[in-house]
């Protein structure tokens, strides 16, 4: 490939895109609200959001890389961090044991999703639609019934420094990190690390994304599609709770509400990172970077004083631009691949008839 050639796939690639526009909007904001480069007051929770929608947006990925949906990514993510309190609270749990029951929970709720999907010729929104309406009130419920106040709230050890602590808090002798960058990050950087290595070197994978470009394609290659339907479904339960494990330790408790915020963000960052709706092709970076623009914008737009109301417009806007883009990429690529099986015929016939 020539160098123009790389120049040019760069320059096209949507992430750059999305770069550059981050880089632009960090700049204007802070020129215009300095207290937008606060480590402590701004920095910080806005990473913290950037950690835990990530994760969501990765959950939802997973889904969409067979051309599905999960609707119940909140619920999901309400009974994951549910399970990991009750652990912490009734059970004494550690802090890894609690984590790996929460996500263990979370998991066997989209394991059952992608199970009623596969094998039960289900659409992928109704079925998670249903389980979204019926955890709504199964998590409450519960919770009522094992705390008084609906919250748990455990001093499990490692919860707090986990949720809580910055890289300012973690000292060698007299040297400690950078202030404003929260531990949980790094949470958030191991999960797409094993995301991408999945979907990028792994078979089932590349069977998944082959499994969301052509379903029956797929069926008559020998893929196992109905294993692959439930196998991100899992996997979506699975990064759910650990995003709901994730606000609950960064809040220092476990409530009912976990969750409720996550469905615009969950497809926000995949369809803003190039992951296609319709299935085949994911972008883990992609959706970080979703994600990051969407919570700077929202952090600069609470920093000029628009209501939780103006937020909720802009973001629904941003998302709509999302999907009309998404279409659009799709019709061309359609228009694109006709216009070269057109080209290769008419290559074919002149050589015939030369």
């Amino acid at each position: 490939m020539s160098r123009s050639d790389r120049i040019g796939g760069i320059l096209s690639d949507n992430r750059t895109g999305l770069i550059a526009l981050i880089v632009v909007i960090v700049v204007l904001i802070g020129a215009l609200k300095p207290m937008f480069y606060s480590p402590q007051f701004v920095i910080n929770p806005m990473l913290t959001s950037i950690a835990i929608f990530t994760v969501v947006g990765l959950s939802q990925m997973v889904v969409l890389s067979v051309g599905q949906m999960n609707l119940a990514v909140g619920g999901m993510a309400a009974v994951g961090a549910m399970v990991a309190g009750i652990a912490f609270q009734d059970g004494d749990a550690p802090l890894l044991l609690g984590l790996a029951l929460g996500l263990v929970a979370g998991g066997a709720v989209g394991m059952l999703c992608g199970v009623i999907i596969a094998y039960g010729g289900v659409n992928s929104f109704v079925v998670t639609l249903a389980m979204s309406f019926a955890l709504l009130g199964l998590v409450p419920t519960i919770y009522a019934w094992v705390s008084p106040g609906s919250a748990i709230t455990v001093p499990t050890p490692g919860l707090s420094e986990l949720g809580r602590w910055q890289l300012s808090d973690l000292c060698i002798g007299d040297t400690c990190g950078p202030d404003g960058i929260p531990l949980l990050i790094f949470v958030t950087l191991i999960a797409m690390l094993v995301i991408w290595f999945l979907f990028a070197k792994l078979r089932v994978g590349r069977e998944t994304l082959l499994t969301g470009s052509n379903d029956r394609a797929a069926l008559l290659s020998a893929i196992p599609v109905p294993r692959r339907v439930v196998t991100v479904h899992t996997l979506s339960g699975l990064l759910a709770a650990l995003a709901g494990f994730m606000l609950g330790a960064s809040t220092g408790s476990f409530t009912p509400a976990i969750g409720q915020e996550f469905m615009l963000q969950s497809f926000l960052g995949p369809i803003l990172g190039g992951t296609l709706l319709a299935g085949g092709y994911v972008s883990v970076f992609g959706t970080f970077l979703g994600i990051t623009l969407t919570v700077i914008i929202r952090q600069g737009l609470l920093l000029f004083g628009v209501g939780i109301e103006g937020l909720n417009i802009l973001l629904g806007s941003i998302l709509l631009i999302a999907l009309s883009a998404d279409r659009i990429r799709h019709v061309v690529g359609q228009r694109a691949r006709l216009r070269a099986v057109r080209r290769a015929d008419t290559t074919i016939d002149e050589a015939v008839a030369a």
